[in-house]
């Protein structure tokens, strides 16, 4: 079973369905019983009853955006909204924050966010150093990693984000076989190892999430001596599909019942239509059912030529809804009008994410009758403040803006 995680990933189709469905009236309860966001959700409920996807599908979505609104609701007696079955204490040493803000609990047991199946599958073994250049403060992509890495047996240094001749350094003196964190920063660590003349020769593969991946940054990395593959992990949910040596599309996590549903419903596509990803976790401290991710992607036909035998999904395809990542974060319509409402003389705002090849570039721009001297660097102060992410400004006349109800444009090319 070298080539693969467990056994789990070569299980019989049916066998993985039987299992999963199985699991799944238990979970139903878990969530209804031990959360009181779902215990209304899902009032009225028979969780002995849910053994079938076409019962699951009957079942509401609950979608990234109500569990903001929700949470914001009910933060004074409940920061996680009703969603966690854990409280402070224990069973929860770590609590994290997504833009939004959105908290996120995180339970004690190992590998808690099922990433080391994905670390296996782009070749990380167990006696290995990595570099996880993913954060390690707010939000848990850092911590998401690191659990996977140190489950599967690898010691971990924790790059985070940020001082990138130091992280050179590290990587030049300490040698890590493998880089986990956002393919563009790891394209930044390789151009300044370079500018630097520095060899980065132990660095042979690397796990990228967070943003897109195109199969242009692929093969410059690969034309560099590093093998990158990409995994598909939400702060909600962990691991939900992960790459294999094949590189055709994502396998779906052993531990997860992925649904394609049309957006804006709850209804299953047929297969290899693309629609939101809609995703009910088996994890009892936060769990999660039928919780839409706002992405789309489409399934894809037959297994993996890997041997891996559970569904595969093409990948991240676009936002089911405005919300989008930039840079790894996600930026919110919400948030867009909260930096709109801070300046009266803003009639209307609209943010244009730009760039190709991990080269993302937002700018907002916004009509106003009048623009008082200073109001550019204010509004860019604000979206900092708001989003956490820099982001040019462009005042314009009042009726420049297309009348499409877009808030957020993505006009980033992919190819």
């Amino acid at each position: 079973m070298t080539d693969f995680y467990d056994a789990l990933e070569v299980r019989d189709p049916a066998e993985r369905e039987r299992d999963l469905l199985a699991a799944l009236p238990r979970q139903v309860l878990q969530a209804q019983s031990a959360t009181a966001a779902f215990g209304h959700i899902l009032d009225g409920v028979r969780p002995a009853e849910i053994t079938s996807r076409a019962a699951l599908a009957k079942l509401p979505v609950t979608r990234k955006s109500e569990l903001l609104a929700l949470q914001k609701a009910r933060r004074a007696s409940d920061p996680f909204g009703g969603f966690s079955a854990l409280r402070f204490g224990s069973r929860m040493p770590r609590v994290f924050a997504s833009p939004g803000t959105i908290y996120e609990p995180e339970g004690e047991a190992s590998d808690y966010w099922r990433t080391a199946r994905a670390l296996f599958a782009a070749g990380f073994r167990g006696g290995e150093l990595v570099h996880n250049c993913f954060s390690y403060h707010m939000t848990p992509a850092g911590s998401i990693m690191d659990s996977g890495a140190r489950a599967l047996g690898c010691t971990v240094f924790a790059g985070g984000t940020g001082q990138t001749e130091q992280q050179v350094e590290a990587i030049a003196e300490l040698r890590p076989t493998g880089y986990i964190g956002t393919p563009s920063f790891l394209r930044i660590l390789i151009e300044k190892a370079a500018e630097k003349n520095i060899a980065l020769a132990s660095l042979t593969k690397a796990l990228v999430s967070g943003e897109a991946f195109p199969p242009s940054l692929r093969d410059w990395m690969a034309e560099r001596g590093v093998a990158g593959m990409q995994c598909y992990a939400t702060a909600d949910l962990g691991l939900i599909a992960y790459e294999t040596s094949a590189r055709d599309g994502l396998v779906l996590d052993e531990g997860v019942i992925v649904e394609i549903v049309r957006p804006g419903t709850g209804d299953p596509v047929p297969e290899g239509e693309v629609g939101e990803v809609v995703v009910t976790t088996f994890n009892p401290d936060y769990p999660l059912v039928r919780f839409g991710t706002g992405d789309l992607s489409a399934v894809l036909p037959g297994h993996c030529p890997t041997g891996r035998t559970n569904t595969r999904i093409r990948g991240w395809l676009g936002r089911a809804d405005q919300t989008t990542k930039v840079r790894g974060m996600f930026v919110h319509p919400s948030q867009v009008a909260e930096i709109a409402r801070r300046f009266p003389e803003v009639q209307r705002a609209r943010l244009v994410v730009e760039g190709e090849m991990a080269d993302d570039r937002m700018t907002l721009r916004l009509e106003c009758p009048a623009a008082p001297e200073g109001l550019a660097e204010r509004i860019a102060e604000a979206i900092r403040d708001v989003t956490k992410l820099r982001g040019a400004v462009e005042l314009m006349a009042p009726g420049s803006l297309p009348n499409d109800g877009k808030v957020i444009e993505d006009a980033r090319s992919y190819k």
